[in-house]
């Protein structure tokens, strides 16, 4: 499935608000979004674009790089001072992250993020370097697996998945998207879920070995502090942990006073953009404002 980025009119209706400003894309992928972001400026705009798997920024330098208005960054979103200091901008007129996995991450195989096919149990965002989920699953105990599959998976059956995958681990690694869906699946009993058996254990346990959720915590912590008076900041999530961490940090820093929310309820798409990419039907996003007289 080719690459579609999520949203774009509805977050770039709340992101876009000068001709001339200056934009970061903190999950640049493979440019979707930020080709849009470019449509909407003029020539003294400025577009810093940043992702951590330094494969798809690749593909977003074959589509961006030509644009003298753009500026390409591998790192992660949290580190949002780090990339603008080495970008020479002090402050941002708007950020758009679109968190959890891309689809070009998902369509490839080898990756390991998908039971599809069978690969090697990697599922790490960025591939230059840290541990693989098969690494993870090598080292974790059997009660913090458990927690991990509860947590970040919602995983009603968590405890028998989590004793059968260190029961197979006893005999011999657990290093193929195969062997582990199929030994999820055997612990999950038959008819139990409309989706998958392994779909639950396989984001929780991408989001343990990215550490997606203390990474977003951290961002939503120091996004602000990026952002110029009257900047915006605009988040798209596809999970019910990561839209709540969102919320959380909207309301908190609306009663502080340093943001000031534009979307009390979440954007969601349209029937007739989950009809033409599924991958969107369980998008949420929220944005915010940051109050005139702030820095």
């Amino acid at each position: 499935m080719a690459h579609c980025p999520v949203l774009v009119r509805e977050a770039l209706d709340l992101l876009v608000t000068r001709t001339d400003g200056v934009y970061v894309d903190g999950t640049v992928g493979a440019g979707g979004h930020s080709e849009e972001i470019l449509k909407r400026l003029g020539a003294g705009g400025r577009l810093l674009g940043i992702d951590r798997d330094s494969d798809i920024l690749e593909k977003a330098r074959e589509r961006l790089g030509g644009d003298a208005r753009v500026v390409l960054h591998h790192g992660t979103f949290e580190d949002i001072e780090t990339a603008l200091r080495i970008a020479g901008v002090p402050h941002v007129d708007g950020i758009l992250v679109d968190l959890g996995v891309s689809s070009l991450q998902l369509d490839r195989a080898e990756r390991g993020f998908s039971f599809s096919k069978d690969a090697p149990l990697d599922m790490r965002m960025d591939p230059s370097g840290g541990e693989t989920a098969a690494d993870y699953l090598a080292d974790v105990s059997e009660k913090e697996l458990e927690r991990i599959l509860k947590e970040y998976g919602e995983e009603r059956f968590a405890r028998r998945i989590a004793r059968m995958i260190s029961e197979a681990r006893r005999k011999h690694p657990v290093e193929t998207t195969a062997e582990l869906a199929g030994i999820v699946s055997r612990a999950v009993p038959r008819g139990a879920s409309r989706i998958h058996p392994a779909t639950r254990t396989f984001q929780a346990l991408r989001i343990a070995v990215n550490g997606e959720l203390d990474r977003l915590d951290r961002f939503l912590e120091r996004a602000p502090a990026a952002l110029a008076p009257g900047g915006r900041l605009a988040v798209i999530s596809y999970h019910s942990l990561e839209d709540r961490r969102v919320k959380r940090a909207f309301v908190e820093a609306e009663r502080l006073g340093i943001l000031r929310r534009l979307t009390k309820k979440p954007v969601t798409p349209s029937e007739e953009e989950i009809f033409d990419n599924p991958r969107s039907r369980s998008a949420k996003l929220r944005a915010a404002e940051k109050g005139g007289g702030l820095s």
